[in-house]
Order: structure tokens, then C-alpha cells, then sequence
């Protein structure tokens, strides 16, 4: 995806409007933290999305890896697992893929 066309980012490099998020953005979003935007980062990214309409917030890391571990299972609902995925900080990297607010409480 060409920047031109990326939505509106604030200072941190969080979409401004959740909603002007698609596959392509995320994909884009994704390459900017030197990530492949892979099947297995795209199932997190859709929890999480699921996670912010129903909630209307991003996760902190526990819930996360509680919300991962009860739609996707032990296996990937594990802190190790999302490190993998999303180094550094799972929830800060995850959310801002997702094109989701930076979670609270999370540098």
C-alpha cells in the first residue's frame, strides 16, 4: 500500500478512525513494525477487533491473551505465543495492526 493512501495516523502511529481499517491497512500497519501480515497475526488482529466493538477498548496484555486463549484456543492464547507473533509489546503492536487505540496502561 502506497503511504498516500494510508488513513490518518496520530502521533504515535495509531489510526485516527478505527473504522477506515481493512486488510490492506493492516497489512501496510504491519510493515511498519517489520512484520509480515501472516494468517496466523490476522486471526489475533480479528479477535481484537472483536474484542474493541463488543468492549469498546483495546485489550491490556492479560485480557489479550484471555480473549485469545477462549476464541483461539490454549495453544496461541499464551503470553509466549503473542511474543512471537508481536515482539516487544503484543497488545501495543497487535492494537495498532488492528488499527485500535494503544491500549491503557501499556508504553
Amino acid at each position: 500500500m502506497e503511504p498516500a493512501i494510508l488513513p490518518l495516523l496520530d502521533t504515535d502511529g495509531f489510526l485516527a478512525d478505527w473504522s477506515t481499517w481493512n486488510e490492506d491497512v493492516a497489512a501496510s500497519l504491519a510493515s511498519t513494525a517489520g512484520l509480515e501480515l501472516d494468517s496466523c497475526r490476522l486471526e489475533v488482529v480479528l479477535v481484537l477487533r472483536e474484542y474493541f466493538r463488543k468492549h469498546g477498548h483495546s485489550p491490556a496484555m492479560r485480557a489479550m491473551v484471555s480473549v485469545v486463549r477462549r476464541e483461539l484456543g490454549a495453544d496461541k492464547g499464551r503470553s509466549v505465543y503473542l511474543l512471537q507473533l508481536f515482539p516487544e509489546s503484543p497488545a501495543r503492536v497487535a492494537a495498532r495492526i488492528a488499527g485500535l487505540p494503544r491500549p491503557e496502561h501499556c508504553l
